[in-house]
């Protein structure tokens, strides 16, 4: 649990860092429009989760792990990053960009969970070392 916390952790405080980083930069969520460059963002669940998993094999359970462990250790992981990136969004939307925003930006977290949740099942099968059973 203590890998799932750290690694949620990381995501959590990237995603927001992101949030606040891209909203100096000038840019706004009032409109539904995404930037070419919010795409860049897809890389902080991903390598949190495959680094987080890959710690997780490697230091607790000695380098073998199934598709199942991985996506559990997953989840979790995201769990805890969702967490605090949502937290982070509800402060950004009522303090920082205070106005009529809330749908475009609960687009935006849709489609971060969707990328979560697709990451999640692409690190858990690269990562996987029992190839000869689910779990």
């Amino acid at each position: 649990m203590k890998n799932a916390l750290i690694w949620g952790a990381v995501i959590g405080v990237l995603s927001a860092a992101w949030l606040f980083i891209t909203h100096a930069m000038g840019y706004d969520t009032y409109d539904d429009k995404t930037a070419p460059f919010e795409y860049l963002s897809i890389l902080i669940p991903v390598a949190g989760l495959f680094f987080g998993v890959k710690g997780y094999r490697d230091h607790e359970l000695g380098g073998n792990m199934g598709f199942l462990e991985a996506l559990i250790q997953s989840f979790k992981i995201l769990l805890f990053g969702g967490i605090l990136a949502v937290f982070a969004g509800i402060v950004y939307i009522n303090y920082i960009q205070a106005g009529n925003n809330f749908t475009a930006f609960s687009g935006r977290m849709f489609g971060a969970l969707l990328v979560g949740l697709l990451s999640s099942l692409a690190v858990s099968l690269v990562l996987a070392t029992k190839s000869n059973k689910v779990d």
